[in-house]
């Protein structure tokens, strides 16, 4: 008897291969029923079958309209044609994820009905919330792309909605870069406006000192003290009058002419700048530009990405194996140990 425990436990702990042979048809009974319950499980009885679609695409760099096409210098990233960086992904990935647009997506497929989710819950929105992160994930490449992936039991859904988020990334961040740009235009604008009010007031003022016969005062006072010079020297006193008359308009409305034709070069010149920046900010404020380059489009599947059955049974008869080896192994030592244990209960 003590030969038979002696060799029971060098068997257990030694020789596996007589342990599997041994055993070899409950194991293989084991196995096989893994086998037929992993793919019967794992069916589309059981398991919805969800089909794959991606999207993948390239930030674009992050400029401003008017700096990339209107801007005569040019400066590095703001080439419209450029790809973005690192921080440019990341700013996509951040917009991705927002609710704006997973709210959109959610009203355009109706996904709370296509998900199943009952619109009575008090907890249908933490349940939708769910579903749309588990079947709609989007990450970074090893390339520094962005990749949208969807997952869904209608395979042209799938695609649709992937390539409905790679639009709606457009407008998303077109529409918070605009309302920033609205705001600017409207400073600008309303900047601009004021001034060529003013200017136009200053150029009102100068018509009306032209009227009145001061149109430039350092040459006309040069001529007018010749004329009046010259009209003392014949002893023209009606010239004198006149010239005198002249003089005393160009002596009185002189300082202000001069103070608003400065007035009016500074006001031009200002003018031009804010009118570069008015026209800048309105190419801002009006205008989009794609922000993103896609480099794949989602298009309908044609075999069904989840579950992968194959994965799923190889998994389950491994596990079923390892859990059966397990369970005869405890069995064998609880056995020897209760054989042992009658051996010297009997010797005593």
């Amino acid at each position: 008897m003590t030969n038979e425990v002696k060799n029971g436990d060098d068997f257990d702990s030694s020789n596996l291969v007589i342990f599997l042979y041994k055993w070899r048809k409950p194991l293989l009974i084991v196995m096989l029923g893994a086998i037929v319950a992993s793919w019967f499980f794992s069916s589309p009885w059981f398991i919805t079958p969800k089909f794959k679609s991606t999207v993948i695409m390239f930030p674009a760099s992050s400029s401003s309209i008017s700096q990339s096409l209107l801007n005569e210098q040019s400066i590095k990233g703001q080439d419209i044609t450029a790809f973005g960086e690192d921080d440019q992904a990341e700013q996509l990935l951040q917009i991705l994820h927002s609710n704006k647009i997973r709210d959109r997506v959610v009203k355009q497929f109706d996904l709370m009905r296509h998900y199943d989710i009952d619109s009575a819950s008090d907890i249908k929105y933490s349940m939708l919330f769910k579903e749309y992160d588990d079947n709609i994930t989007f990450r970074r490449t090893e390339f520094m792309a962005v990749q949208i992936t969807v997952f869904d039991k209608d395979p042209q859904l799938a695609a649709n909605i992937a390539n409905t988020i790679a639009s709606l990334l457009d407008s998303t961040k077109n529409d918070m870069m605009r309302q920033r740009s609205v705001k600017g235009y409207e400073v600008v604008k309303a900047e601009y406006e004021a001034m060529k009010a003013d200017k136009d007031k200053i150029v009102d003022s100068l018509v009306v000192l032209g009227g009145l016969g001061v149109n430039d005062v350092e040459y006309q006072s040069q001529v007018l003290n010749q004329q009046y010079a010259i009209s003392v020297m014949n002893g023209n006193r009606t010239a004198q009058a006149a010239l005198q008359k002249k003089l005393d308009v160009l002596g009185k409305y002189g300082g202000i002419y001069m103070a608003l034709k400065n007035s009016l070069e500074f006001k031009t010149e200002q003018l031009i700048l804010l009118e570069t920046k008015y026209k800048q900010a309105k190419v801002d404020a009006e205008q989009n530009l794609p922000q993103k380059f896609v480099v794949s489009d989602a298009y309908k599947a044609e075999k069904k990405s989840y579950p992968i059955r194959w994965l799923i049974i190889l998994v389950s008869t491994v596990a079923a194996l390892f859990m059966a080896i397990i369970f005869i192994i405890v069995n064998e030592n609880i056995s020897a140990y209760n054989s042992h244990k009658k051996f010297l209960v009997g010797q005593s």
